[in-house]
């Protein structure tokens, strides 16, 4: 999609007019990073990637810094483009040099190497200056996306790529930023629309979420039921974790149904039990947002098929999921009930979506966007795939990837607030799209860490704490 907005660009501008841009851009981003800098290093590539950075070499140049150039000579002969920015470069006084294995000390250096086209390893001269660019202490601006990763998956092509600061995107973002490796490679992300924003996407970026309105004249039964179902021998904590996170988003009334009820966990007393739920009457289920799985061992599996039959709005996670993908019966159930139109979300993380896909999780990480796109087609639900840039797609939908978040989260517990908060959300939200529900717990579970990180950086957030930061997170 990146590519074809880019083609579409070209043709609708004289040429070398988004390079201008695209270069004027980066020197400009580049000032801002260093407002009291002097010295900057640009590394280039042969392609024009490192056209955009001749330009903003020449423009800090101009700007009165003092440049390093260094460029790496491709193969091919460069384009129209680049070797005019080649030549307007040269004419400003700088030189173009081999990139040494050590870049000589700078304010900033400016990585434009690797453009969107980068679909491979690095190889020879590129490899050599993102090793040399990785072992600089300045902070680096990355053009385009951090040179050696996969601008669609995030996923680093090589031994290494490079580590940005700050990565300007010209035209329209790249996904790989913003997932799987890519969040800790890109840095601060910015876009540059060159006068040309794109108006549609491979996937979109979420965004921030308020509390949805509630009338005055309201009660608790306007804001539904949910039933959260999982804690079997040892797992306790899961469900109750699940359930207070549901009450906290806003359900009306929130029934807990422990598998184990010898086991279970002190609850609030807001909280009610409900025993065997999933045998429940069919129209009491046809009513009820479900929450189920979370420390649900093996006796999930016996609860499942009432709620794929029955269930209003339902959430699979954590056991649930392991069941679905151990039982074909139940993996049939769940594909009958998409088929029925019946609204499902599947909130998996990566090993649980590669037991779902039948690969493995490093299959699943090396391109989430496939996996998260493959098991939703496959099951007819919507899947919320975790991690480090969570995505939520729809069966045939367009990805929507998390921006919020960070590894405060990578606790026990954490997934397990997350499922219980969006039933709580759908329930109270009974006509939204199961896609607008995940993305919006999403963004609040990401928000709530992003800002304990702020305040207690490097520090993991238990889970209990997480509920009430999401509850003020904004």
């Amino acid at each position: 999609m990146a590519r074809r907005h880019e083609a579409e660009a070209r043709q609708a501008h004289p040429p070398g007019t988004l390079m201008a841009r695209a270069g004027l851009a980066t020197a400009r981003l580049a000032l801002t990073l260093a407002p009291r800098g002097r010295r900057a290093v640009v590394v280039c590539g042969p392609g024009d990637n490192g056209g955009d950075g001749l330009v903003a070499a020449r423009h800090l140049r101009q700007a009165g810094w003092a440049v390093h150039l260094h460029r790496a000579a491709g193969s091919r002969a460069p384009s129209a483009d680049t070797a005019a920015a080649l030549q307007a470069a040269v004419a400003a006084g700088l030189e173009p040099l081999p990139c040494p294995a050590r870049l000589p000390g700078a304010d900033l250096v400016i990585d434009a190497l690797l453009g969107l086209g980068s679909q491979r390893a690095p190889e020879g001269e590129i490899a050599q200056a993102i090793a040399a660019i990785r072992a600089t202490a300045a902070p680096v601006l990355a053009v385009d996306l951090p040179s050696g990763l996969h601008p669609d998956t995030g996923a680093v092509l090589g031994e290494q790529a490079v580590v940005a600061v700050a990565t300007l995107c010209p035209l329209s973002l790249r996904p790989g930023c913003f997932t799987h490796q890519g969040r800790d490679h890109a840095g601060a992300v910015w876009l540059a629309d060159l006068g040309h924003p794109a108006v549609d996407g491979s996937a979109w970026l979420g965004g921030a979420h308020a509390w949805p309105a509630r009338p005055h004249v309201s009660h608790k039964g306007r804001f539904g039921d949910v039933v959260v179902l999982g804690g079997d021998a040892g797992m306790a904590g899961a469900l109750a974790l699940a359930a207070e996170a549901a009450l906290a988003a806003g359900a009306g009334r929130v029934f807990v149904t422990p598998l184990d009820e010898a086991s279970a966990a002190p609850l609030r007393p807001e909280l009610m039990r409900r025993r065997l739920a999933w045998a429940a009457q069919p129209a009491a289920l046809a009513q009820a947002t479900v929450v189920a799985g979370m420390g649900g061992g093996e006796r999930i599996a016996a609860a499942l098929p009432p709620l794929l039959a029955h269930a209003a709005r339902l959430l699979l996670d954590a056991d649930a999921l392991n069941a679905i993908a151990a039982e074909p019966p139940l993996r049939q159930a769940l594909r009958a009930r998409g088929a029925r139109g019946r609204p499902t979300l599947l909130t998996p993380h990566p090993l649980e979506a590669a037991r779902l896909l039948s690969r493995s999780a490093a299959e699943v990480q090396a391109d989430r966007f496939a996996a998260a796109r493959a098991l939703a087609d496959d099951t007819g639900a919507t899947v919320l795939l975790k991690g480090s840039g969570t995505l939520v797609v729809a069966p045939g939908g367009t990805p929507v990837v998390n921006p919020s978040g960070n590894a405060a989260l990578a606790g026990a517990g954490t997934g397990d607030v997350l499922a219980g908060w969006t039933g709580g959300l759908w329930s109270a939200r009974p006509d939204a799209a199961a896609a607008e529900i995940a993305a919006a717990a999403a963004w609040w579970h990401g928000r709530a860490a992003d800002e304990f990180a702020s305040q207690q950086p490097g520090r993991p957030l238990r889970a209990a704490e997480l509920i009430e930061r999401m509850l003020l997170a904004g």
